[in-house]
C-alpha cells in the first residue's frame, strides 16, 4: 500500500471502499465485511485503516493458568502491538461473545495503543470510558460497558472472528462506524483508482439532487449518466 493509497482511504468512509472494492472486481457481491451493528467510541472520526494485529481474550471467567503465564502472555501481547509492519490496527476477538462483559478498551490500554502507533482498535467486545479516550483512535467494538471482568489474553496473533468477518494477522483493515472490511490483496494496486472512479460517478446522481429545481426529468437524465458512465 503506497502513501497515496494510504492517504485516501483514511479520508473515505468504509462503505466507499467496500463500494469501490465492487469496482474494482468487476462484479457485486463483496462479502469480507462485518455483520449486525457495532458501536463506534468516536462516531464523527475518520477511518482506521492498517494491518491488523489480531490477539484473543476472555473476561467473564477467571485464567486458569499460573499467574506468571498470564502476565509473560500479556507483555507477549503488547511486544506483538508496539512491533511488525505500519499502518496497524489492533483486532481482538472476545471468546465471550455475545455475553461479553471485559472492557478491554479503556483510557488506559487505549493510550498505551496510540503510543505504539497503531491507529485504532476493532474488537467484537466491550469499551469504557467513553469521554476519556484519546483523540484520534478510534473504537469500533460490539458493545459498551462498566468493568473488566477478568480480563485476560488468550492468544496472540492467531485469525480471529468479528462479527462475522474473519481476520487474519497481517490483514488490510477498514473500519469506522459502519464496521469493517478485509481489503483483498489482489485490488490493492487498483483500488485508488478505483475510489476515484466511484466518487466521480456518483457525483453524477448526487450533484444535479442537491441542485435546485430537481425533479424526475432532471433524475431521468442524470440516471441515464449514471448508467452510462457504468458500461
Amino acid at each position: 500500500m503506497n502513501q497515496s493509497l494510504l492517504d485516501l482511504l483514511k479520508k473515505v468512509d468504509t462503505p466507499t471502499v467496500c463500494n469501490a472494492i465492487e469496482v474494482a472486481q468487476g462484479k457485486r457481491g463483496f462479502n469480507d465485511i462485518t455483520r449486525g451493528t457495532m458501536l463506534c467510541s468516536d462516531p464523527d472520526a475518520g477511518a482506521m485503516v492498517g494491518y491488523a494485529r489480531t490477539a484473543m481474550i476472555a473476561a467473564v471467567n477467571p485464567p486458569t493458568e499460573a499467574p506468571e503465564v498470564i502476565r509473560k502472555r500479556r507483555m507477549d501481547y503488547y511486544r506483538h502491538m508496539a512491533t511488525g509492519i505500519g499502518p496497524a490496527v489492533t483486532v481482538v476477538e472476545d471468546l465471550d461473545y455475545p455475553d461479553c462483559i471485559g472492557a478491554y478498551w479503556g483510557e488506559i490500554n487505549t493510550t498505551v495503543h496510540k503510543g505504539f502507533g497503531i491507529c485504532g482498535a476493532l474488537t467484537n467486545g466491550v469499551m469504557r470510558d467513553l469521554g476519556d479516550l484519546p483523540d484520534n483512535f478510534p473504537v469500533v467494538a460490539g458493545s459498551i460497558g462498566p468493568s473488566h471482568g477478568f480480563v485476560h489474553v488468550r492468544e496472540i496473533g492467531t485469525p480471529v472472528s468479528i462479527f462475522g468477518l474473519a481476520i487474519q494477522n497481517g490483514d488490510l483493515v477498514h473500519a469506522d462506524r459502519h464496521g469493517a472490511l478485509v481489503i483483498p490483496p489482489e485490488v490493492v494496486d487498483e483500488l485508488e483508482q478505483a475510489i476515484i472512479k466511484l466518487l466521480e460517478t456518483e457525483r453524477l446522481i448526487l450533484d444535479p439532487a442537491r441542485a435546485s429545481g430537481f425533479d424526475f426529468d432532471a433524475f431521468e437524465k442524470a440516471w441515464a449518466a449514471f448508467e452510462a458512465s457504468r458500461t
